[in-house]
């Protein structure tokens, strides 16, 4: 067995004595359980991931977001000491809410560290008020965040691990400090498991609704579009992967984050299923008084060949179908900021965003503040966005479950985390899978509008799908 990546105890003896003496006398002035979160550093080269996939126990909640590209951008955690669930159209504020009284009542402190060290809590919500329906999303409410018994945040070189215990007014402090202990030395360095190069066996793929059920409703909706009821609509798809074994979460989280460095890889683990992507589109990231987002839509294919690839991005750039798209849900972001903000900014033009297997249109948009709005409120405030909706969102709500025939759940939702102070980042649930044992559900969407033609847009959606279909489907 690998040692421990935290040698001794004795490396957090003093910060883990001072919380929970604290939560300890409070919990017996109370005389209910208080929760007290402490802070240390890890080494430089640790890996929050792979640290937390290696320390995992069979069942377990476990969570990875990692942006690769932006400075080693990485949070992790395992366990849940609280779970906060809701459902309907006030699910985002009521979340903010209730982890407002969490935070108010917990033995922690804002930690100088990298984004998402500290007591925080994370999760997601799915695309609709209700959420998914299906089976297939047990364990993925409407809106759920967990805060987690361990949390791994990195930025650069600085490394924090954050682990929070319940502390209730009968614990001994030796018990505490044995439980939080026994917990942080399961912490051991090893690498993610490998996908497996060569895989043997079977592997089948289908497609619940055939292809020309997309292309009908894509035509649908281009009719309504045409008849003046609505500017913009979002239609996505689904293909399933069955393989001859269990689909592998952390040997395909792996691959993505080295394939998709640019992107926001993530990975929601809940009892024997696991939600991942690697989703190019930021919803929200606020930082104190600053929020920021980008409008992400209107997409052509890469190429090899770099000039045919510059060309191709040079199409995008000019296309007005594409930029029509792109501006409809930059529009809704700023009208939606401005009510909320001293000054909004929107990009005059939008550029185009290369990943590894598709090239975007985006537009970056920011805004300051004009009192606190914490990011999961602003979440709910921009949550559906047109780029994975419509415009309107009143009339898109409506149309889309109807014509694509599919049950979202987290697809087209939102995963992310925030802290004690409010801040934190939350992306689009887009390019992503759900991994229930051998069993994989792919999504990919396409925005629609009036100019929109069947046929291109089915052949967008294999573009989308190309970033996971070839991992999970041998």
């Amino acid at each position: 067995m690998r040692p421990a990546i935290l040698q001794t105890p004795a490396a957090i003896d003093r910060e883990l004595g001072r919380r929970l003496t604290a939560a300890h006398r409070r919990a017996r002035r109370r005389g209910r359980p208080v929760l007290a979160s402490a802070t240390v550093s890890l080494p430089a080269d640790s890996d929050p991931t792979a640290l937390a996939v290696a320390a995992r126990v069979a069942g377990e909640p476990w969570f990875c977001l990692e942006q690769p590209d932006r400075d080693r951008s990485a949070i992790a955690a395992l366990g849940v000491l609280v779970e906060l669930t809701a459902d309907g159209a006030g699910r985002f504020s009521s979340l903010a809410r209730r982890w407002r009284e969490i935070v108010a009542e917990a033995e922690a402190e804002p930690v100088d560290g990298p984004p998402g060290s500290g007591l925080i809590a994370l999760g997601g919500f799915a695309h609709a008020d209700d959420g998914g329906s299906s089976p297939r999303w047990d364990g993925f409410p409407a809106a759920s965040l967990h805060v987690p018994e361990l949390s791994i945040a990195r930025q650069g070189e600085d490394t924090r691990v954050t682990v929070n215990v319940l502390v209730a007014p009968d614990d001994t402090l030796e018990d505490l400090q044995a439980r939080v202990g026994q917990r942080l030395q399961s912490l051991r360095p090893a690498p993610l498991p490998m996908l497996d190069p060569a895989p043997t066996g079977q592997y089948r793929v289908t497609s619940p609704m055939p292809p020309s059920h997309y292309e009908e409703a894509v035509r649908r909706g281009v009719e309504r579009i045409r008849a003046g009821e609505l500017e913009k609509l979002v239609l996505a798809r689904e293909v399933q992967v069955e393989a001859p074994r269990d689909h592998d979460a952390a040997a395909v989280i792996g691959v993505l984050r080295d394939a998709y460095s640019s992107c926001y890889v993530f990975a929601v683990g809940r009892g024997d299923s696991t939600f991942i992507a690697a989703s190019p589109e930021l919803l929200i990231r606020r930082q104190g008084q600053r929020a920021s987002t980008v409008a992400l839509a209107g997409s052509t294919r890469r190429s090899a060949d770099p000039a045919v690839d510059d060309h191709l991005g040079e199409q995008l750039r000019l296309n007005e179908k594409e930029r029509e798209e792109n501006a409809i849900v930059a529009r809704r972001i700023a009208t939606a900021l401005k009510p909320h903000s001293v000054w909004v900014t929107v990009a005059a033009e939008p550029e185009v965003v290369k990943v590894a297997n598709i090239q975007h249109l985006a537009r970056p948009i920011r805004a300051q503040l004009a009192k606190p709005f914490d990011a999961v409120e602003l979440a709910g405030l921009l949550h559906p966005t047109p780029a994975v909706g419509g415009e309107p969102d009143a009339v898109s709500a409506r149309m889309i479950p109807a014509l694509e025939g599919l049950d979202r759940g987290w697809y087209a939702g939102t995963i992310g985390w925030t802290d004690a102070t409010g801040d934190g980042e939350f992306c689009v649930a887009l390019r992503c899978a759900l991994l229930r044992g051998s069993l994989a559900h792919l999504y990919a969407g396409c925005g629609i509008v009036r100019d929109s033609d069947p046929a291109a847009e089915l052949a967008e959606t294999e573009v989308k799908l190309g970033a996971l279909l070839p991992l999970l489907a041998g």
